[in-house]
């Protein structure tokens, strides 16, 4: 029986630590299910869902050590099925947001999801440069599900007048449109 786990490696970006963690997952039959991985600042990140025989898991943790040894935070954890993954008949979101950068901006349009029962699946930020100043614009992009029950037009021109009072654009569509 396979199990799924969550592994995480956090440490100093080098050459080959991606090389590095796929062959400590194959030498224990291990296989990606789901990554995410990217340098953030001088440091590495490694996020993945892992699908592992049950009798490999000690050994896999006990096959990471050397990459603790060198530094490297690891976790490993056993998923377990959350309340929303049980909801399966939630709505799927995309948003979209632009605009100046400045501090609170993901905290309060992640704190009016949470509000409505709106859980984030996915949410990924970043900092680029305006097209034609060049000052830093604050980008979002988050996958949401929603609880049928809400009524589109009401949370979505709510979340509209949060991008309003946190001066950003924020774009809502229903995921596959």
């Amino acid at each position: 029986m396979r199990n799924n786990l969550v592994f995480t490696l956090t440490g100093p970006d080098r050459v080959g630590i991606v090389e590095e963690v796929t062959q400590v997952l194959l030498e224990h039959d291990g296989n990606v299910e789901t990554s995410r991985m990217m340098r953030l600042g001088g440091e590495f990140a490694i996020l993945m869902l892992v699908s592992i025989p049950a009798d490999r898991i000690t050994g896999l943790s006990q096959g990471v050590d050397s990459l603790s040894a060198a530094g490297y935070k690891i976790t490993i954890g056993q998923t377990v099925e959350t309340e929303a993954a049980l909801q399966r008949d939630w709505l799927a979101y995309h948003i979209e947001l632009q605009g100046a950068d400045h501090e609170g901006i993901v905290h309060e349009v992640a704190r009016h999801l949470a509000q409505r029962g709106i859980n984030i699946e996915e949410m990924e930020t970043a900092l680029v440069a305006a097209p034609m100043s060049g000052v830093p614009l604050f980008t979002m992009t988050a996958q949401v599900a929603v609880p049928p029950e809400l009524v589109e037009q009401d949370w979505v021109a709510e979340l509209e007048g949060v991008g309003h009072h946190l001066n950003v654009d924020i774009t809502v569509a229903a995921a596959g449109a």
